[in-house]
C-alpha cells in the first residue's frame, strides 16, 4: 500500500480518493472547499491538508483532479503547489481534463525537479468514479506510468498508457468528439420516434441490441425521452471539454464540423440557464 496525495474533491474526486481509501492507501487530500473536505475526512478517515504543498509532503503517488487549465497550473506549480511538497522519484497523476500542451509544459517542469507527471484524464462519469469503474487514458513515460497505475487501479476499469506526455489528454478529446455526435444523434433519434408516435421504451429494447447501441444509449436514452436531465456530467464541463478539442483542433488542421455544430447546441442549453443539466440535455431543443 502506498502513501498518496489527492487533490480536488468533487464529483470525481470524492469518490476515486474514496476507493483509494477502502483499497488500504494512506491518503491525505485537499480541496479548495474546506467543508467538502471536511466530509470526505468524515466519510474515509486519513487526513486532511490546508495546501496542496502540505498534502503531497510523504506521497510516493499525487493525484489531483479539478477544473480547467489554470486550475491545474495553480495547484501543481502555484504557490503552495504540489511540486513544493514532492520529493524526486515521487510522480504526480492530473486526473483532469485539460489540454495536451498544458500536459507537456508541466511534464517538462515535473522533470526538472526529477518528478514525474502523468496525464490521466477519465472516462465514465459520476457513475463510473463512484463504482470505480472508469477508463483512464494516460500520457507519460512508462517508468512514471508503471508506478501509478497499480494505484490507479483502485477506481479503473481500464488503464492504459496511450504514449508521451500529452497523450493521454488527446486520448480524452477523441472520447468526447465522439460522445458530441452520439448525443446528438440519440436525441434526435429519440425525438423523431416520439413524434412519429413510438412506443420508445419498445424501439430502444430492440435498438439496442443492434448497430445502434451505446453508452448513451443504454444509459441516457430513457431519461431523455422522460426528459430528466439532473444528473451526470454538466453541459459546463462539455462545453469546456469541447473548446480544448476545437483549440487542438484548429491547431492540427483537423476538421471538427459536426462538434462545432454541436458545442453550439450546447451553449444554447447553457443560454437558457441549464449548464448544470447533464449532456443528455440537448434533447430539450428538439421539444
Amino acid at each position: 500500500m502506498a502513501t498518496v496525495a489527492f487533490i480536488g474533491l468533487g464529483v470525481m474526486g470524492f469518490p476515486m480518493a474514496g476507493h483509494l481509501a477502502a483499497k488500504g492507501h494512506k491518503v491525505r487530500v485537499f480541496n479548495r472547499s474546506k467543508a467538502r473536505a471536511e466530509a470526505w475526512v468524515a466519510k474515509y478517515g486519513h487526513a486532511l491538508a490546508s495546501t496542496p504543498r502540505e498534502a503531497c509532503r510523504g506521497a510516493e503517488v499525487a493525484f489531483c483532479c479539478v477544473g480547467d487549465d489554470p486550475d491545474v497550473r495553480a495547484v501543481v506549480s502555484g504557490p503552495d503547489g504540489m511540486l513544493g511538497g514532492m520529493a524526486p522519484g515521487t510522480v504526480i497523476v492530473d486526473h483532469t481534463t485539460a489540454s495536451a500542451d498544458l500536459a507537456r509544459g508541466l511534464a517538462k517542469e515535473c522533470a526538472g525537479l526529477s518528478v514525474g507527471f502523468i496525464d490521466a484524464p477519465v472516462s465514465g462519469g459520476q457513475a463510473g468514479a463512484e463504482n470505480g469503474q472508469l477508463s483512464v487514458m494516460c500520457g507519460g513515460d512508462d517508468k512514471h506510468f508503471a508506478k501509478a497505475e497499480p494505484i490507479i487501479q483502485a477506481y479503473a476499469k481500464a488503464c492504459r498508457l496511450m504514449g508521451p506526455s500529452g497523450a493521454g489528454q488527446l486520448s480524452k478529446m477523441v472520447n468526447q468528439i465522439c460522445i458530441a455526435g452520439l448525443v446528438q444523434g440519440l436525441a434526435e433519434a429519440m425525438n423523431f420516434g416520439q413524434r412519429a408516435g413510438l412506443n420508445m421504451e419498445a424501439v430502444l429494447d430492440v435498438i439496442s441490441k443492434g448497430a445502434a447501441q451505446s453508452w448513451q444509449m443504454e444509459n441516457r436514452g430513457r431519461t431523455m425521452c422522460q426528459e430528466k436531465f439532473d444528473f451526470g456530467f454538466a453541459v459546463d464541463w462539455m462545453r469546456k471539454d469541447l473548446r480544448i478539442c476545437l483549440d487542438q483542433a484548429r491547431s492540427t488542421g483537423a476538421r471538427l464540423p459536426v462538434t462545432a455544430l454541436v458545442d453550439q447546441f450546447y451553449a444554447e442549453v447553457q443560454a437558457q440557464g441549464h449548464g448544470r443539466w447533464d449532456t443528455s440535455s440537448l434533447m430539450s431543443l428538439l421539444k
